[in-house]
């Protein structure tokens, strides 16, 4: 199973990102201009000759999001700030596409963030409008981005308030393709910082984000929304615009032993 490398930890400032973060909420309404709706962009390498599993390439987009969440070029003043507010201050849409090849090198050109664990990869992107998609990103596929590979199923039990890590739980009674799946759990990476301090959001940061992603059995699942509705977990709501319904519960973020 691939697990996020671990680099030496770094003493990182996250005052404005895990402020905005925690303050987020989902807006209601979308721009009347479909070009002006605000969207992240997460791009997941997928090569022909050597597809990365499932459960790699939804850890490598999920870390990619948290990581640009918490970049410091997104804190006041600095230059991913404005459209990292504009974006939070409408919903926390995110659009995932496939590349490969020369295209998945031009999509490094494009600002953003991108996590390579162990060789799966994923880029999230500055969030941006519809409107304004870099052209080199609005020309990559956004179906045709399901690979091999089942999520492992349960896992660790929940860990204490003082560890770093998050698990991002898929709801087993929803079918999502690779990309919605990626979307789903790159909101849950982001909001699963809800769970943290401020301080601990750095240590979590600097570390590199570490973090899994697993499929809940459905009694799991259970203990999980009462987590979450006693504020111990995070759950993500869908808008339901693609593949589920509306309201629907599609990750649950919690703190956990990694």
């Amino acid at each position: 199973m691939t697990r996020i490398r671990l680099i030496q930890s770094v003493a990182v400032h996250v005052t404005d990102q895990y402020r905005r973060l925690v303050a987020y909420r989902a807006q209601d309404d979308d721009p009347e201009d479909p070009a002006k709706v605000q969207a992240m962009q997460v791009v997941l390498r997928i090569e022909k000759s050597r597809p990365p599993t499932r459960h790699d390439l939804l850890c490598a987009a999920a870390t990619a999001v948290a990581r640009l969440c918490l970049d410091p070029r997104v804190a006041h003043g600095g230059e991913w700030a404005s459209a990292m507010d504009e974006w939070c201050d409408a919903r926390i849409r995110k659009i995932a596409r496939r590349a490969r090849g020369a295209r998945w090198e031009a999509a490094q050109q494009v600002p953003g963030v991108t996590a390579d664990l162990g060789g799966v990869e994923a880029r999230a992107l500055v969030p941006g409008p519809m409107g304004s998609v870099d052209p080199r990103i609005a020309k990559l596929q956004v179906g045709g981005t399901d690979v091999e590979g089942e999520l492992p199923i349960d896992g660790p039990e929940p860990a204490s308030a003082t560890t770093s890590g998050l698990i991002l739980w898929i709801n087993p009674s929803l079918e999502m393709t690779v990309g919605k799946a990626a979307a789903q759990v790159g909101h849950a990476s982001m909001l699963g910082v809800r769970l943290m301090t401020e301080e601990q959001t750095a240590h979590w940061f600097g570390a590199g984000c570490r973090l899994d992603v697993r499929s809940a059995s459905p009694q799991r699942w259970g203990l999980l929304e009462a987590a979450a509705a006693a504020g111990q977990a995070v759950a993500v709501e869908d808008a339901g615009f693609t593949e589920v319904a509306p309201g629907s519960m599609t990750v649950i973020a919690e703190r956990a032993v990694l």
